[in-house]
């Protein structure tokens, strides 16, 4: 059986480094797209191939897709999980602020599946890295869940759109993440840690959580490789949690 391609946008770092290192593991092609490499050729040696990405830029979701099929001939999965996060009240946000967070955020994600779709056939797969944050508001917040809902309804509509193409449209929505950039995220005055990232992070997940816990990046990743997995082909336009029981649907 020859190997399954995909792209990952943001796939060096955070939890898209533990979605890299899952397609690694599974057997994939994978083709990371990011503004800088970090430790991914320390990593994964020749496993995996960086491509320095702007994902603000239709072109260079273009050029990912290329690059993919003219090393090996396919592209299988794509995977929009490049975004931020920044707390700040409405009266702080201004057009700089707002017109990146939307540009990275929803316009990546829009960007990397039209150009994925422009290359995938039958059997291919999108995977969406939202957020239960595209479910539910919270203060100071507005520019970051307006983004994530957004993309929660781009993945339901492109899943009705493509389906007859036998393509499947999918998003993942993690809590929170304990990784370096929401960390950093979470120093922000305006953040509901109030300055203690990690003791906020440990309190909610006891408090809010049905497992008592956050879930890792890698059940996030985990849940990717189900997503695109034949096991799941009856599977698309949803955006499941992965939670910990945070969040009951």
């Amino acid at each position: 059986m020859n190997m399954k391609t995909v792209v990952i946008t943001g796939g060096n770092r955070g939890i898209g480094l533990s979605i890299t290192e899952a397609f690694v593991n599974a057997g994939y092609w994978v083709f990371v797209g990011a503004r800088n490499e970090s430790d991914l050729e320390a990593k994964f040696g020749d496993k995996v191939t960086f491509i320095p990405t702007d994902v603000r830029n239709d072109s260079a979701h273009r050029h990912l897709v290329k690059q993919a099929i003219d090393v090996t001939g396919r592209l299988d999965v794509y995977i929009n999980n490049a975004g931020y996060s920044e707390w700040r009240p409405i009266e702080e946000i201004d057009d700089l602020f707002l017109d990146d967070i939307i540009a990275t955020n929803l316009k990546g994600a829009f960007w990397g599946c039209k150009a994925a779709l422009s290359a995938m056939k039958e059997g291919g797969c999108i995977i969406n890295i939202s957020s239960i944050a595209g479910k539910r508001g919270s203060p100071n917040n507005s520019a970051y869940v307006a983004t994530k809902f957004a993309m929660n309804g781009l993945t339901q509509s492109l899943a009705k759109e493509v389906g007859s193409r036998g393509i499947r449209v999918n998003g993942v929505c993690p809590v929170l993440i304990p990784t370096d950039g929401l960390i950093e995220a979470l120093k922000s005055p305006h953040g509901p840690a109030k300055g203690d990232g990690a003791g906020f992070i440990a309190k909610f997940g006891l408090e809010n959580a049905a497992l008592k816990r956050l879930p890792t990046g890698a059940e996030v990743a985990a849940m990717c490789i189900f997503l695109a997995s034949e096991s799941s082909s009856a599977v698309t336009a949803q955006n499941i949690n992965v939670d910990c029981g945070v969040f009951p649907q």
